[in-house]
């Protein structure tokens, strides 16, 4: 399938501007595929698909999930709004038929991010984080930092997350935590050589 029989598919799933959020991530996850060498197809691939099931009700993820083989720990069961990436990620693979585990790995992991990160899962987590349609406070500043080092903007961007959850005393994903700790230590590895 092409992006454009992808786009078809997921533009009868969502609401319009949902639609275009998608059209905007893999917009800005294939500028920044070429500006840092991951896979232009993959990126526009998992960026159009990131939120497939963002609007689907929580049976019929639970579904998906299920027929994916997928296990949810306590608190991804407990925070359905984790459920969008993961149901995403089974979706794609059950209904679609995609079995290229970096698509699927970087739709599963758009909004926790986790440690090891793949090129690919950087671009999309960032690609969320930054595009076009985004007007959060400090969407600025990441999109800065998106241009001049994409490890940086990863590391801001799960350092944002954190800040933003633990203010408003929602849960915070263990792989949110071990994706900040990874990229931290890289960074501080770096600092000593």
């Amino acid at each position: 399938m092409t992006v454009k029989d992808y786009e078809e598919i997921i533009s009868k799933r969502m609401k319009f501007a949902r639609f275009k959020h998608s059209k905007n991530v893999a917009k800005e996850a294939v500028r920044l595929a070429k500006k840092y060498g991951a896979d232009i197809k993959k990126a526009e691939i998992a960026g159009i698909l990131h939120d497939a099931t963002k609007e689907t009700d929580a049976d019929e993820q639970m579904m998906l999930i299920q027929k994916a083989g997928l296990q949810l720990s306590e608190l991804e069961r407990s925070s359905p709004k984790l459920w969008h990436a993961i149901s995403g990620s089974a979706y794609i693979q059950v209904e679609l038929g995609i079995n290229d585990k970096e698509i699927i790995d970087a739709i599963r992991y758009h909004t926790t991010g986790r440690a090891e990160m793949t090129l690919l899962d950087k671009v999309i987590f960032i690609a969320d984080f930054t595009s076009a349609d985004r007007d959060y406070d400090g969407v600025d500043k990441m999109r800065k930092a998106a241009d001049k080092d994409l490890d940086e903007a990863v590391l801001e961007g799960m350092a944002f997350t954190i800040s933003d959850l633990a203010q408003r005393k929602l849960t915070i994903a263990p792989d949110t935590f071990a994706g900040y700790n990874d990229m931290a230590a890289q960074k501080a590895k770096h600092k000593s050589k």
